[in-house]
């Protein structure tokens, strides 16, 4: 590849221009783009060979230009030329979508089509073709034509621009969010990128985008677990060190002691190419302006922790930095940072810590605005962190309300704002509007927000609006009125339904929307649900996911699993993505006892979220139930589960467990299943985790007995313990002890089974005076310690004069090696419990023939007694 055809595609990555590119009207063409002139850009030369439909083409099935029409009559120039376009029409599509201000020119300034087209009915057709995987595409994007044209130009293969796959990946990103729910990308789309993973591995800069786009791609299809893996990668590429740490600081004006805060170090390796900002103004020295920070205006929250001016105890390559004086970061570091703040919201647990972890990455961007893009990224990202706290609601609600405010300004260069905008998971205007009205609604705002939403034709949340407002009625007739055509959007649906096309794939796609209307208005309606829903179904061509995704729950809510099978077997052919349509269907497949199929749903579901608690624990459930009938003992009452299945059920609630701390029957699953495959050190863990959840009430006596017997079965002194199983003898021991002494013992103190088997393990431990006191608890809480002098029940009676026998024998055994029983002690104890047991009952039960035994064991302790004596 020529190295200033190199220099071209590199200067449209990073979205800034190689002054060392020699001018040529390809490179002007390249030069206009990344400066933000798109309007120039796609009114040129070479623009108007592209974007003009050969005058011979009449027909309305084809396209309306031919992306691959030849353009200065070489091969390689046209590819790149071709590209150059292609990004041109991206980034407008952006500008206008994404980051503002408006375009200078019309979508009919750039393609030449015949007189009868508008710019209307262009954007009806791209958003019919940018439709997806039974996914609508929002309606009401703008200059959707651009973004269509984009990817036309960018599927004509190229044996001559690399970099073709990367834009690929950034169309397909824009792409997916235009749509209702994220939908499967083609495979190839990741895989041709390996070849620039190589290509571009000396340029850190370049690198690093690569793998954080990577990462953005993974985090709109909801894989946290990868995409934190790329995020990680992008900062090895870029050389960026950072640690989360904690430094001294105040946090509040009346603050009096300095408290440990967290706070994030972070360095850039990166060659910053701007001056470093004025700290006065907080702006860059150039790059231009960036959204206003609001102040929060606190009377008691200062506006940024104050750290103390030393530095904390950080990684050694860090510890130079101080914590309230960290200088700039790159803007590619400040989005990979953003990006991982990202990942920590998505895959911590619901718990207080979360916005405590996410804030000291937000706050480390803040401080150094540099870039209008990732300032405004950053901006958002601290108004959703605090949206839920009392004294900083107003501030989150006012910064989302200015953020929406300043796009359509031109206070910031183009150039600028796309410099990072595929680096960054920045919303589009409408999701950003879409945000605020949600953020109306949970104040209480309920007008405000519905303003916002019938606005934006989101007609789904102004549904909810109007049943907040207790007027389910008025929610019916906006949908109504809408599929009967007496509003504007249902009008230009239908028009575009009757319109005489042939054009397949356009008119499924308009279906499409209607589909969507049928269905919430199946959701406002329960009493006709079904109907809209098969409605809605039909209406699309059997392509709308969410009309069978919607049937399908309707009738597992009706007890109906065969026929919600069916339905939602077909919603996860359209869009595998979705993890609620798995996880239903795995549940309906459980009711009708079709195992393997359910086991493949709730593997999906894993699949999708990893923290997933509870599709993990119905995994391990069903791994228990396969494979039982084909078991050798298939005749038994109970047929033996394979020990393979159990094992996978195991593995399955181990990993369960990671986002299900608290659910305890998850917990004591897991511990059933430990037992039944023989990991006892991890069945006591459980068992503990049951016990501090439940209590007494969550003690399983039978496998607290079945770890003590593990233990006490092995040799008390065992040369080989230090390389035994931890599932056995020494090796188990610490586990259980802990679990006795520090969990059950404190909890639970009035069953005889559980001092027994602790006397038994300090027995093995030759613990005597400890075991004999086990072995007197255990009595005073069984039977014979409790029995009263109005007992009649015989066979309690009788199971007391067992407890007497076992609590003698302990003491003649374990009394004359206890340091404090000494050599007569335990015998004048043990005449002290059979006479008081025989005082309680000689009344009613003198007569049983078991009392001969109880009368013997008193004569032998005093015989015994007059023998020591």
């Amino acid at each position: 590849m020529p190295l200033q055809q190199e220099l071209i595609e590199k200067a449209l990555l990073a979205g800034k221009w190689d002054t060392s590119v020699v001018s040529s009207p390809m490179a002007d063409l390249a030069k206009s783009v990344v400066d933000g002139d798109f309007g120039g850009a796609l009114q040129s030369a070479f623009a108007k060979k592209v974007f003009t439909r050969p005058p011979t083409d009449t027909s309305p099935d084809t396209a309306l230009f031919s992306p691959d029409v030849p353009i200065t009559g070489d091969v390689a120039t046209d590819d790149v030329i071709r590209l150059i376009l292609a990004i041109a029409c991206l980034h407008a599509f952006i500008q206008v979508n994404w980051t503002g201000p408006d375009l200078d020119f019309k979508v009919l300034d750039v393609l030449q089509v015949a007189s009868d087209i508008t710019e209307e009915s262009l954007n009806q057709k791209a958003v019919s073709e940018l439709a997806c995987g039974g996914e609508p595409a929002y309606h009401l994007a703008q200059y959707a034509m651009l973004l269509r044209s984009a990817q036309m130009l960018l599927d004509v293969p190229s044996r001559h621009c690399p970099s073709l796959p990367w834009w690929k990946l950034r169309a397909a990103i824009i792409n997916e969010q235009l749509l209702d729910e994220a939908v499967p990308i083609p495979p190839s789309i990741l895989s041709a990128l390996d070849p620039l993973t190589l290509a571009y591995a000396d340029d850190p800069e370049l690198s690093g985008r690569l793998e954080l786009e990577k990462g953005l791609l993974q985090h709109t299809l909801s894989q946290d677990k990868l995409s934190a893996e790329y995020f990680i990668k992008a900062a090895r590429a870029t050389g960026m060190e950072y640690e989360l740490t904690g430094a001294l600081g105040k946090r509040t004006k009346f603050q009096q002691n300095e408290l440990s805060q967290l706070v994030l170090l972070a360095e850039s390796q990166l060659k910053l190419d701007e001056a470093v900002e004025d700290s006065a103004s907080g702006a860059p020295a150039s790059g231009g302006p960036v959204p206003e920070t609001l102040q929060l205006n606190d009377d008691t929250l200062l506006e940024q922790t104050a750290f103390t001016a030393s530095s904390p105890s950080a990684h050694a390559r860090l510890s130079h930095l101080d914590p309230s004086s960290q200088p700039p970061l790159h803007p590619l570091d400040q989005s990979i940072l953003l990006a991982m703040c990202l990942n920590v919201k998505n895959t911590s647990p619901v718990h207080g810590l979360t916005a405590e972890q996410m804030a000291p990455y937000v706050a480390r961007v803040i401080s150094h605005p540099r870039n209008w893009s990732v300032h405004t990224m950053a901006l958002l990202l601290r108004a959703r962190l605090e949206s839920n706290r009392t004294r900083t609601v107003e501030r989150a609600t006012l910064q989302l309300q200015a953020l929406i405010e300043q796009m359509p300004s031109a206070d910031a260069p183009v150039a600028e704002r796309l410099r990072y905008v595929h680096a960054l998971p920045l919303p589009s205007k409408w999701e950003m509007e879409r945000e605020l009205a949600r953020r109306f609604l949970s104040l209480g705002a309920v007008r405000s927000a519905l303003d916002i939403f019938t606005r934006l034709e989101m007609w789904e949340d102004a549904v909810t609006c109007w049943q907040a407002l207790e007027q389910r009625d008025m929610g019916v007739r906006i949908v109504r009125d809408l599929l009967e055509g007496r509003k504007a959007e249902a009008e230009l649906v239908l028009a575009r339904g009757k319109t005489a096309t042939t054009d397949a794939h356009r008119a499924r796609m308009d279906r499409a929307r209607a589909a969507k209307l049928w269905c919430i208005l199946g959701d406002l309606e329960p009493e006709n649900a079904a109907a809209h829903y098969e409605r809605a179904w039909a209406v699309s061509g059997e392509t709308a996911g969410r009309a069978m995704r919607s049937l399908g729950g309707y009738h597992f809510a009706r007890a109906q699993y065969h026929e919600a099978i069916a339905c939602l077997n077909k919603a996860v052919a359209i869009n595998p993505l979705l993890a609620r349509s798995w996880f239903v269907l795995g549940c309906a497949c459980m009711r009708v006892e079709e195992w393997a199929d359910a086991r493949a749903a709730f593997t999906r579901c894993v699949t999708i979220d990893e923290e997933d608690g509870e599709s993990w624990s119905n995994l391990a459930s069903m791994y228990m139930r396969m494979g039982a009938g084909d078991s050798a003992d298939a005749d038994a009452e109970t047929p033996a589960v394979p020990f393979e299945n159990k094992l996978l059920a195991f593995r399955a609630l181990k990993q369960g467990l990671r986002s299900a701390y608290d659910k305890w029957r998850m917990w004591y699953n897991y511990m059933v299943v430990a037992v039944d495959v023989g990991e006892l050190a991890e069945a006591a863990r459980a068992l503990g985790r049951v016990v501090e959840m439940r209590g007494a009430e969550g003690l399983d006596e039978d496998v607290l007995e079945r770890l003590v017997t593990a233990i006490t079965r092995a040799p008390a002194v065992d040369p080989a313990a230090a390389a035994s199983t931890p599932n056995e003898g020494r090796a188990l021991l610490r586990p259980v002890t802990h679990l006795l002494e520090d969990i059950v013992l404190p909890r639970v103190s009035s069953s005889p089974r559980v001092f027994r088997a602790y006397a038994r393990l300090l027995t093995w431990e030759s613990r005597w005076d400890d075991a004999l006191k086990a072995s007197m608890d255990a009595y005073r809480c069984s039977a014979a310690g409790t029995i009263q002098k109005s007992e009649t029940d015989v066979e309690k009676w009788r199971e007391a004069v067992r407890d007497v026998e076992d609590v003698v024998d302990a003491l003649r055994n374990f009394g004359p090696r206890a340091k404090d029983a000494g050599p007569t002690k335990w015998r004048l104890q043990a005449r002290s419990v059979v006479r008081t047991f025989m005082g309680r009952t000689e009344d009613v039960f003198g007569e049983e023939p078991e009392w001969s035994k109880v009368a013997e064991m008193l004569e032998e302790l005093k015989n015994e007694t007059k023998i020591e004596l």
